[in-house]
């Protein structure tokens, strides 16, 4: 079983992402094969294994962005295809992608799934500077979820309005861009000083989530990285952090 399809990737222009507007960004449809996207609908890990994250104070009186959250590691329990999909997503053919899109090398991958229920919705925000970029793929079927409901990534254009250190809300930029979100869809997206983005309140029965599973492109410059362990043993702190067990 093979779940990304490697004709698409090899097709991927790096230097239109680069150039989209407001920022790079782009939403492929069909990024995994066929029959591995159905492989891992069939396989999602159950929300019970997740940790609640409700009602947590965000910076810059941002609101809080509530959903079930599952941090992948070696130790985590999950499906068999989706270790699987994992390994393929560490591989050089998925690195070698991220290498050209983001136009540099120094970079680990972190994976993390999201479950997020009726009325729940992410703020507009920038994400923190040690973040490269994401790839959200969502992980919805026509027979579990309706695009009516929401949950779309939204890529939103504030024009450079707007300090990182804010919180404006869906209704104060100047251009909004959703996502796709059904049939095999994902969003890549590259950060700069400017890249706002949000997912509005979603609506949907109570029994359903809307899903996706996140790969996070983190920053590993190894001078910025020296400088971090410096302060931290300076500051009697732990070397490595819990987030950087978690990157491969």
């Amino acid at each position: 079983m093979r779940y990304l399809n490697s004709e698409l990737i090899r097709s991927i222009d790096a230097e239109a992402f680069r150039s989209a507007y407001p920022y790079p960004w782009m939403n492929p449809e069909g990024f995994l094969t066929d029959e591995g996207f159905a492989e891992l609908l069939a396989n999602m890990p159950k929300v019970e294994t997740f940790n609640a994250f409700f009602g947590k104070q965000r910076n810059y009186g941002q609101r809080s962005h509530d959903r079930y959250v599952l941090e992948y590691t070696d130790e985590v329990q999950i499906p068999t295809p989706w270790r699987k999909f994992v390994e393929e997503l560490k591989s050089e053919e998925y690195r070698g992608l991220v290498r050209r899109l983001l136009g540099r090398g120094h970079f680990r991958l972190r994976f993390h799934w999201h479950y997020t229920p009726d009325g729940c919705s992410v703020s507009p925000h920038c994400d923190s500077r040690g973040k490269l970029g994401s790839q959200i793929f969502y992980m919805n079927s026509p027979d579990e979820w309706d695009a009516s409901w929401g949950g779309e990534t939204v890529v939103l254009d504030d024009h450079g309005r707007f300090d990182l250190e804010s919180s404006p809300a869906f209704e104060d930029f100047d251009a909004a861009f959703p996502a796709e979100t059904m049939n095999n869809r994902s969003l890549i997206f590259g950060r700069r000083g400017n890249s706002w983005h949000g997912v509005r309140p979603i609506h949907c029965p109570e029994d359903a989530l809307r899903k996706v599973f996140i790969v996070v492109f983190e920053d590993v410059n190894p001078r910025k990285l020296f400088v971090k362990k410096v302060k931290r043993f300076l500051r009697g702190k732990p070397l490595v952090t819990e987030r950087e067990r978690a990157m491969y």
